[in-house]
């Protein structure tokens, strides 16, 4: 902010993590843990993902909970994993008790309503050519148990002549209706199924700019 100037003694004095760590535990007599939100993906970008990893083993029912998030957000939008070129997900090792108790947890996480939701996303760009933040539109279209909904969605589509994606494992299925394309504008939409826990919601003027691209009468809002 103008007119002011942040201060990093820690940094100042080139104390590291450890140094710190060490300081406390000399000072009070415990060790003292890092804080950290369970669900935040910024442990694996900070380099400490080993630790975040441990603290998820040691709490399998928060980790099903985070694993379950994320599963959702990935059912809705491929492309929003969380740690860089991989998931969460595919860190656990089914082979490994302390990573299988994890995954339990999270097929329990699972073991709720689901929803059959319809996506759309707008990918606009300004009258100067810059690209726009993307303009989102979720509705739930159906409630009911994940291999019900996956049967309505394949059969529907199908009629349609439209690829599914089904995930034998956990149950996802998802129908492209318009894949996205390589440059903007473009508009993206699905189906998909995944745990009921997402609301809807619209971005302002949505309907608006999705009619006006498709119909070809304006590439900019």
């Amino acid at each position: 902010m103008p007119g002011r100037t942040g201060e990093f003694p820690l940094i100042d004095w080139g104390w590291d993590r450890q140094q710190c760590e060490t300081y406390l535990l000399k000072r009070f007599g415990v060790h003292w843990p890092k804080s950290y939100c369970t669900f935040c993906c910024f442990p694996a970008s900070m380099g400490s993902l080993p630790a975040h990893m441990e603290r998820m083993r040691s709490h399998p029912d928060i980790a099903g909970e985070v694993l379950r998030l994320e599963y959702t957000a990935m059912s809705l939008n491929p492309n929003a994993k969380p740690y860089g070129r991989k998931t969460l997900l595919e860190l656990f090792d089914p082979t490994r008790p302390r990573d299988r108790a994890c995954l339990e947890a999270f097929e329990r996480e699972l073991d709720m309503p689901w929803a059959l939701y319809h996506v759309r996303r707008l990918f606009l760009l300004s009258e100067d050519g810059r690209r726009r933040p993307v303009k989102r539109s979720t509705e739930r279209v159906d409630l009911g148990r994940p291999h019900q909904l996956a049967r309505r969605l394949t059969a529907i589509s199908e009629r349609h002549g439209v690829d599914v994606e089904h995930d034998p494992v956990y149950g996802r299925t998802r129908a492209w209706l318009r894949p996205r394309a390589e440059g903007w504008p473009m508009a993206e939409e699905l189906f998909a199924t995944a745990p009921a826990r997402v609301i809807n919601k619209q971005d302002k003027n949505f309907e608006e700019s999705w009619d006006a691209l498709l119909s070809g009468s304006s590439r900019t809002v």
